[in-house]
């Protein structure tokens, strides 16, 4: 009888690498996740996990590792590289490419290049609402980490590159544009301790932390899995996205891991800039600020917090 015929593995492997993100198109990626191409039979047809939708959420889960939470010191954001790094060298952070990719009725700063998202309209995954955004009208809208990187670092990412850590931080697999008051009801935790208000959305929040934790080899706590599980089970034919970026940057990482070394602080001059006054409190003091993204050299001496590309306002 004669065997199976084998599925050309470049076919396969360019079906892995189609990236699924809402509104962002297909690319090569150039990597291939261990996690998602370990179970396939001896006659390399895929296993019975994958449909012709895409792999099912559930059997990945059951793939993933399941430890404890390490309690590594150490944490903080500019531990995954200054926020929004221009990871994928399009020349814009990818703060407005997921704003762009997100929002809809999307308008941008006139006599820029076509980055700069100043106003959209959001309807918001995690609930369900319409949002509107207006850069500089405060903090309506966030771009969340759907792993977050607090629980990224937790259960593995505190152990690898900086190149690594910076391109989590960055990949368009684990970001979405949402409401800032869910993003930061919801902080740094995992999905035993935090869902989506919005039941509808549910089942496909866990299929994307589920693929981010299987593209980057992070791996589940016990009651997190069971969570997963828990939602899995009203969507079994949940299928996870793929693609976004690849899984290390190591020239943005290396530029990043300099801007982010502590900058010797003090007032000092910078050719016609304002100084550098060490904080935005001491700045406004001073009567100095505001400052805006790409427009200001002195933006880049504080820390944008709320990320609509203005310090010191």
């Amino acid at each position: 009888m004669p065997a199976p015929p084998r599925v050309p593995l470049a076919a396969f492997v360019v079906s892995l690498l189609l990236g699924c993100v809402p509104g962002e198109s297909a690319t090569h990626t150039g990597y291939l996740p261990a996690a998602m191409t370990a179970s396939r039979g001896d006659g390399g047809a895929a296993d019975a996990s994958e449909t012709p939708g895409g792999r099912l959420a559930a059997p990945l889960l059951a793939s993933l590792p399941v430890r404890p939470r390490e309690a590594r010191p150490g944490y903080a954001r500019e531990q995954f590289g200054h926020a929004w790094s221009d990871v994928d060298r399009n020349g814009c952070d990818t703060r407005d490419d997921i704003l762009r990719r997100d929002l809809q009725e999307v308008r941008l700063e006139p006599a820029k290049r076509p980055c700069v998202v100043t106003a959209g309209e959001l309807e918001d995954p995690y609930t369900a609402k319409h949002i509107e955004f207006l850069r500089g009208g405060g903090p309506a809208v966030d771009i969340d980490h759907v792993v977050a990187l607090a629980d990224a670092w937790a259960t593995g990412a505190a152990g690898w590159q900086p190149a690594r850590r910076l391109a989590l931080a960055n990949d368009p697999l684990n970001l979405l544009a949402v409401g800032a008051a869910a993003n930061r009801a919801k902080g740094g935790s995992n999905a035993a301790l935090w869902l989506p208000p919005n039941p509808a959305y549910r089942c496909a929040y866990v299929a994307r932390q589920i693929a981010v934790k299987a593209k980057y080899g992070l791996w589940v706590t016990e009651d997190e899995r069971e969570a997963m599980k828990k939602v899995l089970q009203g969507c079994p034919d949940e299928v996870v996205p793929e693609g976004g970026g690849p899984i290390d940057a190591p020239e943005a990482g290396a530029r990043t891991a300099k801007q982010t070394e502590a900058p010797a602080r003090g007032p000092k001059p910078t050719g016609g800039a304002d100084p550098d006054y060490g904080s935005c409190k001491e700045a406004r003091a001073h009567g100095a600020g505001p400052y805006r993204r790409g427009v200001d050299r002195e933006y880049e001496y504080y820390r944008d917090v709320d990320g609509d590309g203005i310090v010191c306002e």
